[in-house]
């Protein structure tokens, strides 16, 4: 059994998320900012952890990972605020990153999305603009850690039932594709089960492959 440590755990991949993790007999610990989606988070299988990640410094962080074995960053300020989106999918997931180190917990998944990168190549005046900076910013500090992560580039997501099938870049995957989110939880849970994808980037679709034999052929 290990124990997850999960960022944003209210959000509809989490939620999936927690599921499969708990069915595999792990543990996690989601953080949420709004304790009203407490209970469906213990519906989920999560222990719910009020904490609101835009608001506490790298002391509260480190205290809140201790003990656990893998961190798993899933939280978002969901757009539509500038500011904030640079406080939580840059600035407070950069701090998680530093509090993990701090807490000694090695494994470290970032979700983030496909195409993520400094030269994303969105306009200025898009209002998707601070997000891909944000991203790219807690990508690009995350890639110059000792922690042994791995980032998840998931394409657009959709509310479809889990296929349990993906197309990796590389693979056959192209930007603009898509990707439930049953399906990103389940990789990122394969991928926990994987410590040989630390240090990699995965983007990927759905597509025609079993997640576990994609994943596995990375090696």
């Amino acid at each position: 059994m290990a124990r997850i440590a999960l960022f944003g755990g209210h959000g509809k991949v989490a939620l999936h998320l927690e599921r499969l993790l708990t069915d595999a007999g792990h543990e996690t610990s989601a953080f949420i900012r709004n304790p009203d989606h407490a209970d469906d988070v213990r519906a989920a299988g999560g222990t719910p952890v009020v904490a609101d990640v835009e608001q506490l410094d790298i002391a509260a962080l480190t205290e809140l990972l201790q003990g656990h074995d893998a961190v798993v960053w899933s939280a978002g300020a969901g757009g539509g605020n500038p500011a904030r989106t640079y406080a939580v999918d840059r600035d407070a997931a950069i701090s998680s990153m530093t509090a993990a180190q701090e807490a000694g917990v090695r494994r470290y998944v970032m979700v983030s999305y496909f195409g993520a990168r400094p030269d994303h190549g969105v306009p200025e005046d898009n209002s998707f603009y601070p997000y891909a900076e944000a991203k790219a910013g807690a990508d690009a500090h995350l890639r110059g850690t000792d922690l042994e992560w791995t980032i998840l580039g998931p394409s657009a997501l959709t509310l479809d039932p889990p296929t349990g099938r993906i197309e990796i870049a590389g693979q056959g995957a192209r930007d603009k594709g898509q990707v439930s989110r049953a399906d990103v939880a389940a990789v990122v849970a394969a991928v926990l089960e994987r410590p040989a994808t630390a240090g990699r980037t995965i983007e990927f679709n759905n597509g025609d492959t079993p997640i576990a034999e994609a994943l596995d052929s990375l090696r």
